[in-house]
């Protein structure tokens, strides 16, 4: 379909919030809408722009987020110029448009929907627009996406309806009376008015090697606010009493959104190769599930009180460990990740490879020995406990990590050069000192707890001679390295002794890394990527268990304004010159950081004497 450019340039041209630069939007420009299975990316001018159909995982029926001539979109967007305000619903993962324009104004409600008993069985994705005042007129556009030229989209004619396809995927364009449509190989077009006080919907509805089924639009329109109430039925039941309960809210909702309902697998983020560095090299797929990522949402679910999801998903974990023994990350539905194959787009703004797939499947990383551990601690700390099965496994593990600690890896950054990285020897005295204590606590078998305490007496020791620096004072990111690793603020959370080297190593950190309220990674990496938002949610967290909550106050308070966006979405990085999003998003791990900074500030408020 070709695109016509007059809506396309009006918001960048007529005073929207935010307009687009070569066919993009920012990053920041964008809520997230999802049901449990698939998340699309709504655009503040009015076009959604990234939608896997029908799993997060699946190929994009909308993809102009990496491709901005011909990929797919659905924009519904005011005929005259106009303004935008949005927000979600409270408590809610429905999205809230309004469009302001001299003639009027006009809301616009979007929702992939649920139904009164859960997900439904196909996709659903609705879109409500309600005159407000005066009246205006939209044009919609709706085009599907071509995957990078590996399909060719058409429609047929199918029991009365025109049905669009593309690959395997089917779906439907639906909309009420007011609605005038017209429906080609290319996509749909129409026209629309509301005055106030009237509402019209136009809804896709889709599957894949399925029968599609054809909902009423009266059905389609009501069940957006059944997924609305579903939504804050959910939100209301989260634990957090401290002074910023809606973003704590906002973040434990974006991870519920990343938990993939069919399996109880977490994706560490919705979408596949938005750049680390604009023009950089560094664009990955992270529509995978994690071992680190999943073990921490679990906590920060656990933290949250949604011990459904964090059942469900330590329970995934558990299952693919069995499966597939230790791994870095898995399918959503608990395969293995091929790796990477690079699709023919032109990526966003020009930021090249387009991949799907991840190379990290193959890394040695000991990291996942603390996180698999620290989860099970962490769950069973709520009361909860471990069948023998589950408790055979974690000890084998344990068994595992003892015998490998010794090893280089490729840390938790997943670098290509191996190395004895600081962190990975933590995480490995984390993994086997939480085996001890499950032990202790009946939750593990106590044949090899012994040994699971003197080696984790070993690794501390190792640290301490090898990885300490007085030059820098500070842990360093490997021994012989003068470089510093952010990650070491993990450190904190874990327990791992030595307060003072620790704060020491926080001051070095803040000092090296630090760049007003956000961080690099490590030392050396400003020149390819940006700052990554959950090291410093991880430094506040780390600031409250040193003692120093008044700093860790006052660095979240100036680390949330800067990430204040009217969407409540972080991304992955923060570009450091223009401050706008880099990488992938909604972030989970930037999130989950979020939630946990939260907490431990929260926890140390309310355990702090009168």
């Amino acid at each position: 379909m070709t695109e016509n450019p007059s809506l396309l340039e009006k918001s960048a041209q007529d005073g929207c919030t935010a307009g687009r630069t070569d066919g993009f939007l920012n990053i920041d420009d964008y809520g997230a809408l999802g049901d449990g299975r698939s998340v699309a990316l709504s655009g503040v001018d009015g076009s959604i722009d990234w939608w896997c159909v029908p799993n997060m995982d699946s190929m994009p029926l909308f993809d102009r987020l990496l491709e901005p001539e011909e990929g797919g979109h659905f924009t519904i967007v005011p005929r005259d110029a106009f303004t935008v305000s949005r927000r979600y619903r409270p408590g809610s993962n429905v999205l809230e448009t309004d469009f302001q324009t001299a003639s009027g104004r006009a809301r616009m409600t979007e929702s992939i929907n649920s139904g009164h008993a859960g997900r439904l069985p196909w996709a659903e994705l609705a879109r409500r627009i309600e005159g407000l005042e005066g009246s205006v007129a939209f044009d919609v556009v709706m085009q599907v996406g071509r995957r990078g030229g590996t399909v060719s989209p058409y429609i047929s004619g199918i029991g009365g309806r025109q049905v669009f396809h593309a690959g395997r995927v089917l779906g439907l364009f639906l909309c009420t009376e007011g609605v005038a449509a017209r429906i080609s190989d290319e996509g749909v077009t129409a026209e629309l008015r509301v005055f106030a006080g009237q509402r019209e919907t136009v809804a896709i509805v889709a599957g894949e090697d399925e029968p599609l089924v054809v909902p009423s639009m009266q059905e389609i329109d009501e069940r957006i606010d059944v997924s609305d109430r579903a939504w804050r039925t959910w939100s209301q039941g989260v634990r957090y009493n401290g002074e910023d309960r809606d973003a704590f809210v906002r973040s434990a909702l974006v991870l519920k959104l990343l938990l993939y309902s069919p399996s109880g697998a977490i994706a560490a983020a919705a979408t596949t190769s938005l750049p680390e560095g604009i023009g950089g090299e560094k664009n990955y797929d992270y529509r995978y599930a994690w071992v680190r990522d999943a073990g921490y949402t679990i906590n920060a679910f656990l933290a949250g009180g949604a011990e459904a999801e964090a059942k469900a998903a330590f329970s995934w974990l558990v299952a693919q460990l069995k499966r597939h023994g230790s791994r870095v990350c898995y399918r959503l539905d608990g395969g293995l990740v091929d790796n990477i194959e690079e699709l023919a787009y032109s990526g966003y703004r020009q930021s090249r490879p387009v991949v799907v797939g991840n190379l990290a499947t193959e890394q040695q990383q000991h990291g996942v020995y603390g996180d698999i551990l620290e989860t099970a601690s962490q769950f069973v700390s709520r009361g909860n406990i471990l069948d023998s099965a589950t408790a055979e496994l974690l000890s084998h593990l344990a068994d595992e990590c003892a015998d490998v600690w010794r090893t280089p890896d490729s840390g938790i950054w997943e670098l290509p050069e191996t190395q004895h990285y600081t962190m990975s020897k933590i995480s490995c005295w984390q993994a086997l000192t939480r085996a001890a204590e499950l032990a202790d606590g009946g939750q593990l078998p106590t044949t090899c707890r012994d040994r699971w305490q003197r080696e984790a007496g070993r690794i501390k020791d190792w640290v301490e001679q090898n990885c300490w620096s007085e030059q820098k004072r500070a842990f360093v990111m490997y021994p012989g390295s003068d470089k510093l690793d952010a990650s070491l603020a993990l450190a904190v959370r874990f327990g791992f002794d030595g307060h003072d080297k620790l704060d020491a190593t926080m001051e070095a950190i803040d000092r090296e890394l630090g760049r007003g309220p956000y961080h690099y990674r490590y030392s050396g990496v400003e020149a390819e990527e940006g700052f990554f938002v959950a090291c410093s949610f991880w430094m506040v967290e780390a600031w409250v268990a040193l003692g120093h909550l008044d700093k860790a106050r006052s660095r979240l308070r100036l680390l949330t304004d800067e990430l204040k966006r009217d969407a409540g979405l972080f991304a992955e990085m923060v570009d450091p010159d223009t401050k706008k999003f880099l990488g992938n998003l909604p972030q989970g791990l930037s999130h989950l950081a979020h939630v946990m900074a939260l907490t431990s500030i929260e926890e140390a408020f309310r355990c702090k004497p009168d």
